[in-house]
């Protein structure tokens, strides 16, 4: 889209990033969370990023439809060079190449913050989501059975990572 541009995201946009985190929620699908987050919840994520951490917005005509996610992977040192990435897009732009885009804008990011092994997890189900990761360079991995149950229903998470150099 040529009217598209990501930006680094601020507190001011937590209304419309709750509302895009929430669209997933309750359609299911892509989260593991179940109840809506507030706009709170992400200010108090913001606040408490460290220096490798961030959301970035995605803008189409000064409106932001999306927002990627890097954060550390975990608190411990030895991982300290090891990040998960995630995107989330309203649905109405979803299969436009705004995904892979803004996934290409995290990497480059991840770079950076001097990240070496990028994880991404998704839904088994989520095809057209492991397909553009793996368009991307992210490789399958493993595949982690049943991990989630939602509605009584259990979810297997594919497990990708992309290794910088």
């Amino acid at each position: 889209m040529q009217n598209s541009k990501i930006r680094k995201g601020t507190l001011k946009d937590c209304e419309v990033i709750s509302s895009i985190d929430n669209e997933h929620i309750l359609a299911g699908g892509s989260s593991m969370v179940t109840r809506p987050r507030s706009v709170d919840y992400f200010k108090n994520m913001m606040k408490n990023f460290n220096d490798r951490e961030l959301i970035e917005c995605l803008e189409v005509d000064g409106e932001v439809v999306g927002y990627g996610l890097i954060k550390r992977y975990s608190d411990r040192e030895g991982y300290k060079t090891t990040c998960e990435t995630a995107i989330y897009l309203r649905s109405s732009m979803l299969r436009m190449g705004l995904g892979s885009k803004m996934k290409l804008s995290l990497i480059e990011r991840c770079k950076e913050f001097g990240y070496h092994h990028l994880v991404a997890k998704i839904f088994s189900s989520n095809e057209a989501s492991i397909e553009y990761n793996r368009q991307l360079g992210y490789e399958v991995v493993g595949v982690q059975k049943e991990i989630g149950n939602i509605n009584g229903k259990w979810l297997d998470v594919i497990i990708m990572q992309l290794i910088l150099p």
